[in-house]
């Protein structure tokens, strides 16, 4: 007799789902003749008693009495061409049995969520901060690849250092132990090696998570709750809501791995169809982008992605995405891809309005972030790199020399980012995990001095423009991890094989020069959170002078001023009477110098005293102006006020 469908309705959800007396199951497996599930529970075997009931729809349903938390299952597939076993696409978990791991059944309300009075900061006012979680932090990383628990140990670390989002690198399961992420297979279950298994392990873990809940007055998590593997990562996330950080994951609905055409139980040929046309493998078309692409023209594997982003925003209280290659989605896909991202961004607009979709769209195209009813994709923000080549630019023309030409012309056209409406859906770096992979683009360090000495005066300065112009502009800024103390070396997920390319830590234990570099970016994040001017949507470049290598440049909110002045300069001599045309008279604060962090406290730091008098005339259009002093190679910033 085949499978119950006692609790089978037209809305039962997708996958495996515990109920209080067993599990509901249903998959989508169109051209299959016949669908299975079996599992520890029943020593795999399928026979009548576990053959699901097709639906008209194309899905398979049934209900299992007596399924608890933690048994494993799959289905089996007997379609046109081969029969076998099948992961669930919508598994919670997997067991670590690579090539062919076993789904775990997890309750959806597994873990003590604790973080009911968190609210994702204003859109405008985010400052992310990227990173790679197999490699960022933890012990002996060069041959362990690092755990979503190591993370805990620097959340108060990136609490000080100001940052309000984290964005991790791809953390959703893929084949191999070490991966930069952008080769899932199995997207709705956390990387498994990523999860602490060991027993006498976690003790550690659960100590230093009870540690940093404790301090914010929430109750302690028992052991039993953290040994489940997806609960490390709800845990992780729950501690980030309570230090004032919000969790933006890095998706990749473009493509699947690569090596999923060659697992027999992944979603490629997933009802095991007998023949070869392109939409055979039933997810996928024979388009490829490092792996096959999604085939957006069905509306149900459009339904599969957008059913993978509501589940992290509900089950895990993510705060947001950032989407991987949205260029291929549109232009391998044409129409349906632009038409997924409009499904996916009103669905998950009306379930999470506070929520950020974040598109990585290349041009940039300001139609990504356009609302729907204007022709839009309706994303929130998108990456762009327009002030990051032309700040690259800048830095490597520093580089020549005193004597070098300096154009700030581009970084003065892309401070406004042209033709985006609203300047914060500009996401802004120098660095990022493509930039500055193995052997891609240097590292700020190193470009700034043409590949010399990185412990130079003229690479720290330089890099303290660069990342003070980040911090300083219009749009949500992102740092990269290790940029934020002078890293100096690209970065690489095969730790074993580049262990030179590892962040280094320990430079904050005994290199004043990334001790000083992580103060400068420390209280600049900060100095950016106290100005409203300084995250608001409003520039005007003031003044640009490449003959002297200085940038001025405004900041301020509409109607309520708040006006800041940033003064940016390349030169590598300190400039004395330089005159800087201000929108007031009076008396103006130096609420910044970056000159002072160079071994900090630069006792020969060259500045305005901790404040400036605008008693000149009109300049360049405003109604003052005043005389300063500009540090050689550095960032300067005035306010009318210290902020809020």
């Amino acid at each position: 007799m085949p499978a119950s469908q006692q609790h089978i309705t037209p809305s039962t959800p997708m996958g495996a789902n515990l109920l209080h007396d067993g599990a509901t199951f249903r998959v989508w497996a169109p051209r299959a003749k016949q669908v299975y599930v079996s599992g520890g529970f029943n020593n795999w075997e399928h026979d009548d008693s576990t053959l699901l009931i097709q639906n008209n729809d194309g899905h398979w349903t049934g209900f299992m009495a007596g399924l608890e938390d933690g048994e494993t299952y799959k289905f089996y597939v007997i379609g046109q061409g081969t029969e076998g076993f099948k992961r669930d696409p919508y598994a919670r978990e997997l067991t670590i049995e690579w090539p062919n791991p076993s789904c775990i059944l997890r309750s959806a309300s597994s873990f003590p969520w604790q973080d009911g009075n968190w609210k994702t900061p204003v859109f405008s006012d985010l400052i992310i901060y990227q990173f790679h979680i197999g490699t960022w932090y933890g012990p002996n990383r060069e041959t362990r690849v690092a755990k979503f628990l190591d993370v805990l140990d620097r959340i108060e670390y990136l609490s000080e250092l100001g940052v309000n989002a984290i964005e991790p690198l791809p953390i959703v399961e893929y084949s191999t132990p070490r991966s930069m992420g952008y080769n899932g297979s199995d997207l709705f279950s956390p990387e498994m090696d990523y999860q602490v298994t060991d027993d006498s392990e976690l003790d550690g873990y659960l100590e230093l998570a009870n540690r940093l809940l404790t301090r914010k007055g929430k109750p302690p998590l028992t052991k039993q709750i953290l040994a489940i593997g997806i609960n490390q990562f709800k845990a992780l996330v729950d501690i980030c809501h309570h230090y004032g950080i919000a969790v933006i994951l890095d998706v990749v609905y473009n493509h699947a791995s690569g090596d999923v055409t060659g697992q027999s139980e992944s979603i490629y040929f997933f009802d095991r169809a007998a023949g070869a046309d392109k939409n055979d493998s039933l997810y996928f078309t024979n388009e490829d982008h490092t792996g096959p692409v999604f085939a957006f023209w069905n509306e149900s594997v459009r339904q599969f992605l957008i059913d993978n982003a509501r589940f992290f925003l509900d089950e895990y209280h993510i705060d947001g995405y950032r989407y991987d290659q949205v260029t291929v989605i549109d232009k391998q896909n044409v129409p349906s891809g632009w038409l997924f991202c409009q499904h996916l961004n009103s669905t998950l607009a009306a379930q999470e309005p506070e929520a950020i979709n974040i598109a990585e769209y290349w041009g940039p195209d300001p139609a990504v972030v356009r609302t729907q009813q204007q022709g839009g994709a309706g994303f929130h923000a998108n990456w762009h790199d327009g002030l990051r080549n032309a700040i690259r630019g800048v830095i490597s023309q520093a580089s020549g020399g005193q004597n070098a030409h300096i154009d700030w012309q581009p970084v003065a056209n892309q401070l406004i980012v042209p033709g985006f409406a609203d300047t914060w859906r500009a996401v802004q770096y120098v660095e990022s995990h493509d930039e500055v992979y193995r052997d891609r683009a240097p590292r700020i360090p190193s470009l700034a001095v043409g590949g010399g000495d990185t412990r130079s005066w003229y690479a720290t300065s330089r890099s303290r423009v660069a990342t003070g112009l980040i911090l300083t502009s219009p749009g949500i800024p992102m740092l990269f991890m290790g940029q934020e103390f002078f890293e100096d070396k690209r970065w690489a997920d095969d730790a074993p094989n580049h262990k030179d390319m590892l962040i280094f830590w320990k430079g904050l234990d005994d290199q004043k020069i990334m001790i000083d570099f992580l103060r400068f970016t420390r209280e600049l994040i900060w100095i950016r959170r106290k100005h409203p001017g300084l995250r608001g949507e409003r520039v005007k470049a003031l003044s640009m002078e490449n003959s002297s290598r200085v940038l001025v440049f405004q900041r301020w909110v509409e109607r309520t001023g708040r006006d800041v002045i940033v003064v940016v300069s390349l030169n590598e001599n300190t400039l004395y009477n330089y005159q800087i045309p201000l929108p007031a008279s009076g008396k103006w604060f130096e609420v910044f110098n970056s000159d002072v962090y160079e071994n900090w406290v630069n006792p020969a730091s060259a500045g305005n005293g901790g404040s400036i008098e605008a008693i000149g005339g009109p300049m360049n259009g405003l109604s003052a102006s005043a005389l300063i002093t500009v540090p050689a190679n550095s960032i300067v910033i005035f306010s009318r006020d210290l902020g809020d």
